[in-house]
Order: C-alpha cells, then sequence, then structure tokens
C-alpha cells in the first residue's frame, strides 16, 4: 500500500474540515467560514490530494484510469471547482457535502491500489490524456450539478413542510440555485459534448483503433440527450422546479452508467 500514511493524512484533513463546516453550517455561519481561514485550509487537502492523484494516475508515463482512480479524480476536480467557485457563488452547504465524499474518495486508491484493470495510453498520449480529463472535468461539473439538484429538491420539500433544517437555512433563495444550477449543467454539457465528438472523430489517434459503438457509448449518448432536453425544455419552456431536478438526476444517472458503472462491473463483478 504505497504513500498510506499519506492518503490517510489526506483523508483526516477533508473529515476535520467536514466536521468544522457541519457545524458552521447548523450555526449559519456557513458562508462566513467558507470565506475565512478554514475556507483556504481546503487547500492543505487539496494538493496533497492532488500530489497523491499524480503519482498514481501517471504510471510509466501512461494514464492510469481504474474505477478508484477515476473517482478519486472526479472528487478531487469537484472539490478544486467549488473552491474556486466559493469566491464568486455562496456554496458552503455544497461544500459541506463534498467535503466527506471527497475524504472517502482521496484513501480509497490507497487500499485498493492497481493497475491490473487500468486504461493506458498508446500512440498519442497527448491526445489520450486531454480526452479523459475533459471527460473528468464533464463528470465533475455534472456531480456538482447532481448534488446541487439534490439540495434543491430537499429545501423545497422542506419549505412544503415549513420545517428547514438547520444546516439549511443559510442556502441562497431557490431562484439563485437554480439559476446556478444551469450555469453549471451548460458548462457541463459543452465538455461532454467535446468529450463525445472527440471520441467518434478521433478514435483512432486517441485509442489506437476505430470507433465503436458499445455500451458506454451508448450511455454517454443517452445522458447527452437527456442534458440537451433538459436545457432546451429551460430555454423554449422555462423548465424549472421538480422537472428539472427529475432531468438532472436521469442524465447523471446514465452518465455514471456510461463510465463508472461499467468500470464497477468490469473490475469488482468480473474482476477484468
Amino acid at each position: 500500500m504505497p504513500n498510506l500514511p499519506l492518503y490517510l493524512l489526506t483523508f483526516f484533513a477533508y473529515a476535520v474540515l467536514a466536521v468544522f463546516f457541519w457545524r458552521a453550517q447548523v450555526d449559519g455561519k456557513g458562508e462566513a467560514t467558507s470565506h475565512g481561514w478554514l475556507g483556504h485550509a481546503v487547500l492543505v487537502p487539496l494538493a496533497l490530494h492532488g500530489y497523491l492523484l499524480f503519482g498514481s494516475l501517471w504510471v510509466g508515463g501512461a494514464l492510469n484510469i481504474g474505477l478508484v482512480y477515476a473517482l478519486s479524480l472526479i472528487l478531487w476536480l469537484t472539490m478544486l471547482v467549488y473552491w474556486l467557485a466559493h469566491f464568486f457563488y455562496p456554496l458552503s452547504s455544497l461544500k459541506t457535502l463534498v467535503l466527506p465524499l471527497a475524504a472517502l474518495a482521496s484513501v480509497l486508491p490507497g487500499f485498493f491500489h492497481s493497475t491490473q484493470h487500468s486504461t493506458m495510453t498508446q500512440g498519442a498520449s497527448w491526445a489520450f490524456d486531454a480526452h479523459v480529463l475533459v471527460a473528468m472535468l464533464a463528470y465533475s461539473l455534472f456531480t456538482i450539478a447532481a448534488l446541487h439538484a439534490g439540495l434543491m429538491s430537499l429545501v423545497e420539500k422542506s419549505l412544503h413542510r415549513a420545517t428547514l433544517p438547520p444546516v439549511l437555512r443559510s442556502l441562497p433563495p431557490l431562484l439563485t440555485m437554480e439559476t446556478l444550477l444551469f450555469r453549471i449543467i451548460g458548462v457541463g454539457f459543452v465538455l461532454l459534448t467535446l468529450t463525445l465528438a472527440s471520441g467518434i472523430v478521433f478514435s483512432e489517434r486517441i485509442f489506437g483503433r476505430a470507433w465503436q459503438f458499445n455500451h458506454k457509448i451508448l450511455f454517454g449518448f443517452i445522458s447527452w440527450g437527456v442534458f440537451a432536453v433538459l436545457l432546451a425544455g429551460h430555454h423554449f419552456h422555462g423548465w424549472r422546479g421538480r422537472t428539472a431536478v427529475r432531468w438532472t438526476m436521469s442524465g447523471f444517472v446514465f452518465l455514471l452508467l456510461a463510465y463508472i458503472g461499467t468500470q464497477f462491473v468490469l473490475e469488482v463483478v468480473l474482476r477484468r
């Protein structure tokens, strides 16, 4: 188990910050904490996590994107996006939710280290790396969108019951959250489009073989279609609220099946 102490240190750094952020959120001080020294302290586990990722993702000059490494990269990118975005948007509640997930994702490669099931570059390494990293960033943005949609759903249900939990009381108005949700989905949709298009047009250069239609491609295009319909429905018909949440969650599920679900079956179930 290489660098296990460093993996554990990263996990505990995330976990400790998660506890502080949770308490601050319950006390209604989430945004103040996010913009204080604790908000900047997130850079410590982020840096450690990034260092560990760099050492595990690139093996012998080739990109290793096995299941645990992909999950770890997606949550690292998600936390990085949240940290950068908190300068412009009130995201302390979402950061509170993501910190425990980042803690778990950061430590997984330390206990499940393996390159047996990695997808390695062949031929044009830079093209493959760029394709994969754009795809992971798209996954990260849609992960944020799914969390955001889930939080909106919780707030809406709580408002109907007139019992808003303390941890949700410092959230921005639902309209503000909805605006941010569609901005995130819009950027993620562009990155997902680039991922699918580059995989088709430059398949031989990226993967070293002609493009093939398979289950990953199928789920990827279904997810792309779901988000395309959602964005069109929002723009032309004003879709919002529960409709937006349902479509966001549906698109995210199909996106998970496109890679994470497939890798789980191959690596964990079939052990290939």
